[in-house]
């Protein structure tokens, strides 16, 4: 008879983001490869950025070539070797978030996941035309990521020139850790439970 096993096991957020990107990690065939709104979104890296836990992630170990769906656009290196059974979501969004890669909405249009970061209070929004243009707000956090420095020395410089005043050290210092804390949720720990089925005989 088959026995199903399972294990424990931890996940940087930032092994699970290049799992997705090689391919190793999808969904399976039966499941739609929608991403949540992006309220949902934000308020995922909110309790994730206080240290909150955002729940187990549950996989499959397949073993073996089965149907499977990507997430996100764009060709992979990898057959699947983990399935998501429970956690689509959590990790489509993040994945859109982090990478800046299109996902496909439940209006089945492919769109980017844009969050936005307002360092002075850790706050954040889903960005708007409002907040496209509001200085006290990094717009897109993906820049954070793909550009640490730039994007840092890019919204303190913006800053300044809306403030019309040089910002103190002090408030420099709590800006670039707030930014920090940002960054370092790359290494964000899932927790995860991988199935894993084994033949065997009665």
């Amino acid at each position: 008879m088959a026995a199903t096993l399972f294990k424990d096991t931890t996940y940087q957020l930032n092994n699970l983001i290049e799992n997705i990107r090689r391919g190793e990690i999808a969904l399976p065939d039966i499941q739609r490869p929608f991403v949540w709104p992006a309220s949902k979104a934000r308020d995922l890296l909110d309790s994730m950025y206080k240290g909150f836990p955002v729940g187990y992630l549950l996989f499959w170990a397949t073993g073996a070539e089965v149907g499977a769906r990507q997430i996100g656009d764009g060709a992979k290196d990898a057959v699947p070797r983990l399935l998501i059974v429970d956690g689509q979501q959590r990790l489509t969004s993040l994945f859109a978030v982090f990478t800046g890669t299109s996902v496909l909405r439940k209006d089945y249009t492919q769109g980017k996941l844009r969050i936005a970061f307002r360092p002075a209070d850790s706050r954040f929004e889903v960005t708007d035309a409002a907040i496209e243009k509001d200085p006290e707000f990094i717009p897109d956090i993906t820049e954070v990521w793909r550009s640490y420095r730039e994007t840092t020395r890019t919204f303190l410089s913006k800053l300044k020139e809306h403030r019309n005043q040089p910002l103190s050290d002090e408030e420099v210092d709590r800006l670039e850790d707030a930014i920090d804390r940002v960054r370092d949720l790359h290494h964000y720990p899932f927790k995860a439970v991988e199935l894993r089925t084994k033949k065997g005989s009665e």
